[in-house]
């Protein structure tokens, strides 16, 4: 009876071993590929772009004056009006220049009368003297008398021409075609010479006016290419070049006024005073590429540097050297080739060869990353 039991319980034991050998040899379930959000770093030895605020401006831009001062009687035209060169803009009171014009008329007719008779008494003077009736001096006082009757008569001339062209600077006429672009004088004004009534675009090249940064002017130059974004077209970028950069900073910014002129067809897809982003490259100097700074993660050596790399559909450790960090990038060197994708969020936790799941800032998955690559 006892040796029943024991087999029994022997065969019950082998049973058990055996379910739990069963068990043993099932292959475990494969971990869930973990999501990470992966870049490209920048390459080419180019840094992140620079955007700096700016306003559409016309490349030429003319303040119209008056030559002359007097009273604004007539305002043709406002801000925003669209004039064709040698329109009337705005008239002063020609009043008081129509008078000057007739007074230096009257100063001309009196000094060509004064010439007149200085010319008939020199005339005179010459046939006396040749008959030695007057003495040599008096004749060539005569003749001094002429001349300068003939000096009075040219100045006099002079004068009225200025007043004559006085006379029609009472008008204010555009001086090519363009668009108004403020207004800063109104009827019954009393304007000075040279006081602004209007500025005035001129139609031609548009341009992008811009300041730089005081710590940056040396990355730039005039030539460089720039893009320009509108702020009511988003992700429309336009193409320009740096056309001038001040010489001086402002004495209160301290920043470098500068021009980005708008190339080609450009033009004509923007407006006056619309606000827009200049983006300008600026050089890493060192040929390194440049990764987010949440990519940058601690190597296996404490005192060292590496990124996670997205290969084959696998996070890898790649040991990288650190530059100087930026604001949003740190420029790296090593083993990171500017096709890799790098892990920008979610290094530290990730494992050596963990299977991952490489998707992009909106969540969409990135197909080039996961597919190993042919050999």
């Amino acid at each position: 009876m006892k040796n029943g039991f024991r087999k029994a319980g022997l065969a019950a034991m082998v049973m058990a071993v055996g379910t739990l050998a069963a068990c043993g040899g099932k292959d475990e379930a494969a971990p869930a590929a973990r999501p990470v959000w992966v870049v490209q770093p920048q390459g080419d030895g180019t840094a992140p772009a620079l955007a700096f605020p700016g306003e559409v401006r016309a490349r030429e831009e003319s303040p119209l004056s008056f030559r002359v001062g007097g009273k604004l009687v007539r305002r043709l035209v406002d801000a925003g009006a669209r004039v064709e060169q040698g329109q009337l803009l705005a008239e002063l009171d020609p009043a008081d220049q129509a008078l000057q014009a007739q007074a230096a008329q009257a100063q001309l007719a009196a000094a060509d009368a004064e010439l007149a008779r200085a010319k008939g008494d020199l005339d005179r003077y010459a046939k006396l003297v040749d008959q030695q009736l007057v003495s040599r001096s008096a004749y060539d006082a005569q003749k001094a008398a002429y001349e300068a009757a003939a000096g009075q008569a040219r100045a006099a001339r002079a004068q009225r021409d200025v007043s004559r062209n006085q006379a029609g600077y009472t008008e204010l006429r555009a001086p090519r075609a363009g668009v108004i672009a403020s207004r800063q004088a109104e009827a019954g004004q009393v304007v000075a010479a040279g006081q602004t009534v209007f500025v005035m675009a001129a139609d031609g090249g548009r341009e992008v006016a811009i300041d730089l940064p005081e710590d940056r002017i040396r990355q730039f130059k005039v030539g460089d290419a720039a893009q320009v974004e509108l702020w009511n077209t988003p992700g429309a970028r336009l193409p320009g070049t740096i056309r001038e950069i001040a010489a001086a900073a402002d004495a209160q910014t301290r920043s470098f006024a500068a021009r980005v002129a708008l190339d080609g067809n450009a033009v004509d897809q923007v407006e006056l005073g619309q606000s827009a982003r200049v983006y300008l490259s600026q050089a890493a100097g060192d040929g390194s590429l440049r990764v987010p700074l949440s990519a940058l993660q601690r190597g296996e050596d404490a005192a060292a540097a590496a990124v996670w790399v997205v290969r084959d559909g696998k996070a890898l450790r790649v040991p990288v050297t650190a530059g100087t960090l930026g604001s949003e990038t740190v420029p790296v060197r090593g083993g990171l080739r500017a096709g890799d994708w790098v892990v920008a969020a979610g290094g530290h936790l990730l494992r050596e060869g963990e299977p991952v799941a490489p998707v992009d800032r909106d969540n969409r998955p990135v197909a080039a990353a996961a597919q190993p690559k042919a050999d």
